[in-house]
């Protein structure tokens, strides 16, 4: 196997989703911890002296403890050189979450042991399965009191539709949570003491050990002898094929605060994920291992630095090796460019790279010329990848300027947060420039919307909130104007910064009498994504 070969078969490129609160940022934490990557993990929120998590960068996210922007970030463990993309937990944040899902070969799933499958891990399944890509479940804060395991195992699968593979199995639950019992091994990682910030404490003794009774109480030890026994009578086959296609998720049982089963996670994950896989094109697959380079954006994200007013597209290398200075041909602008200033990330932290291979993650600069979905392929090719879906948002409001004389600002800084991706905007057709319809997927993202015009481009916006829950894409005429369509009282038709026409909807109820009335019209419910 040649060098290049290697590089791209140790690559692992995954997300981590979550419902808010359930501790996938400290998970994250951990396995930068273990990585090396930060000498000491800090808390996520709290304590006013505490750190900012790694991972969260904007100010607003330190503010409220909580990911309101993807972030990158890569680490070497054990030779695999992982790219974890760890995306917005918050409901409010679920349409970055998803594009980011786009860049993923593999999705970790963190649940709450007390609360088992929550609202927003339904919608990020979806998109998991949509994507066919491998899902593992890591069921957290069993040091705290949590429900039973089988219970938990049963919920994800007859919620999600997707059976479960306990790996490992835990030892109790609370203060009582002592390790976990991990079944190919047939061994106990008795973990010794609370790791926090460092490593945890861990003791590995086979089950069959007569020392195990010193070690475990005898009703702990009965519980796990009778729950092993549960397992291997009734838990579905492992089968490394179905866990490739989303329809197996091998579970595992830990603590990301203390660290106990963590490192035995991400020791047995990394083995069971896949290195780099294809991606659809036009022209069919496109394979990792092939020698062309070939890559996509999924996120564009301007000034990460306030001082230099910059924008950085982030780009999954599909195929190939990335240089310095690399010229590629940027299909949707249809011209050959070079990529300046190629960086990897520690959330906000920037390295200028030399070198990437297919799976990794790299942020270049962006002078504008970049859309979400665009294709970058070697010189003398000119396959598009397939488009990423733009999803309905579910909050709309009219937006405008305090100050008029800032319309250039405001109009410049909402179409470049528009062009991220955090917001979509429209506008009405015939209206002047001076306000502009915000679209979003939560209410959250308006106030990062308020916080990011004062803070970025110094315009205070007054925002009027309208009464639509419902948008839908016109596919169908692409020419057509208000009057020619039978509208109810409480629909409306805008414009996206394309020349597209979008009508939004009050309710259900407008949508189905609309389409009723207009037998021409056809609407979709997700954007193809512009190419």
């Amino acid at each position: 196997m040649s060098q290049y070969e290697s590089e791209i078969r140790r690559r692992r490129t995954f997300a981590i989703i979550s419902h808010p609160d359930a501790g996938k940022t400290t998970l994250t934490e951990k396995f930068l911890l273990y990585g090396g990557a930060i000498a000491q993990a800090g808390a996520v929120k709290g304590k006013k002296n505490s750190r900012a998590a790694v991972s969260d960068w904007m100010e607003i996210e330190k503010q409220r403890g909580i990911s309101v922007t993807s972030s990158v970030l890569q680490f070497q463990y054990d030779g695999y050189c992982i790219n974890i993309l760890d995306t917005p937990g918050h409901q409010d944040f679920s349409e970055d979450t998803y594009r980011t899902l786009m860049a993923a070969d593999s999705a970790v799933m963190v649940i709450d042991a007390a609360k088992g499958v929550e609202a927003q891990t339904r919608k990020l399944f979806k998109v998991c399965v949509m994507r066919d890509i491998p899902i593992f479940t890591f069921i957290n804060k069993m040091d705290r009191e949590a429900r039973d395991p089988f219970e938990l195992c049963e919920e994800i699968e007859k919620e999600l539709g997707i059976e479960t593979y306990p790996i490992n199995w835990p030892i109790g639950c609370g203060k009582e949570f002592q390790g976990v019992y991990e079944r190919s091994k047939q061994e106990i990682v008795h973990f010794t003491g609370h790791g926090g910030a460092k490593r945890a404490a861990a003791t590995q003794i086979s089950l069959d050990d007569p020392a195990l009774s010193d070690l475990l109480p005898s009703k702990l030890l009965g519980q796990l002898r009778d729950d092993v026994e549960l397992l291997d009578g009734a838990a579905s086959e492992f089968d490394t094929e179905r866990v490739r296609h989303g329809k197996l998720s091998p579970v595992f049982f830990g603590s990301a605060l203390t660290n106990f089963g963590v490192e035995p996670f991400l020791e047995r994950f990394l083995e069971l994920t896949t290195p780099p896989l294809p991606r659809n094109s036009d022209e069919g697959l496109v394979d990792s291992m092939e020698d062309d380079f070939s890559a996509f954006v999924f996120k564009i994200q301007a000034n990460m630095n306030k001082a230099h007013r910059d924008r950085i597209a982030f780009m999954r290398i599909c195929s190939g090796r990335f240089d310095k200075d690399k010229e590629v041909y940027h299909l949707q602008g249809g011209k050959k460019i070079r990529l300046s200033q190629p960086q990897q990330l520690m959330a906000a932290e920037r390295e200028i790279i030399d070198e990437a291979y297919a799976g990794d993650i790299i942020g270049v600069f962006d002078p504008g010329i970049f859309s979400i979905g665009d294709t970058l392929c070697a010189p003398g090719k000119k396959f598009r990848f397939d488009p990423i879906p733009t999803f309905a948002p579910e909050h709309f409001a009219r937006v405008r300027p305090v100050d008029t004389m800032k319309r250039k600002q405001f109009l410049k800084g909402a179409e470049q947060i528009a062009q991220e991706g955090a917001i979509q905007i429209f506008r009405l057709p015939y209206s002047g420039m001076e306000e502009v319809v915000v679209g979003v997927v939560g209410t959250l993202q308006f106030d990062v919307l308020e916080y990011r015009l004062r803070s970025e481009y110094n315009v205070e916006i007054h925002r009027e909130n309208l009464p639509y829950q419902y948008l839908r894409w016109i596919e169908s005429p692409a020419e057509i104007t208000e009057d020619e369509l039978t509208l109810t009282g409480d629909t409306k038709l805008v414009e996206d910064y394309h020349g597209g026409k979008l009508l939004l909807f009050s309710n259900a109820w407008s949508i189905n009498w609309v389409s009723e009335r207009n037998k021409h019209l056809v609407l979709a419910e997700f954007g193809s994504g512009k190419q």
